[in-house]
């Protein structure tokens, strides 16, 4: 079982939900090539309305990205929604750290040789 199964997978969101991050997360079923789990991770973000998803960057791939698809409109925001909004980005950067690093131990990756993610972007 690779790790970008929806079992595995969800059991990671499950774990990460369990922090108290209170983040609506889903694993999106998704074959890439021979019909494996490619990890596609799903994001509802409440004061951006946007499409956001958390992959590993490249198939087979420890290292995790996350997009935000574009908007048909444009969002504005008080400092309390702005201020709501940064929590939640936090939280969805927190995630992306969450489920590279538990790659990164499933494939039995030196730690010490893994890049910092602050550093990689």
């Amino acid at each position: 079982m690779t790790f970008r199964s929806k079992q595995t997978l969800d059991a990671w969101i499950e774990e990460f939900q369990r922090f108290g991050y209170p983040l609506a997360v889903k694993v999106i079923p998704q074959d890439g090539s021979l019909g494996r789990d490619t990890g596609l991770v799903a994001i509802t973000m409440m004061n951006a309305q946007t499409v956001t998803y958390i992959e590993p960057d490249v198939p087979g791939g420890n290292t995790w990205r996350i997009t935000f698809e574009a908007r048909e409109t444009e969002l504005r925001l008080g400092s309390g929604g702005a201020l709501a909004l940064s929590t939640e980005l936090a939280m969805v950067s927190t995630l992306c750290a969450f489920l590279e690093t538990k790659s990164h131990a499933f494939a039995g990756d030196d730690p010490a040789e893994i890049e910092s993610p602050v550093a990689a972007d």
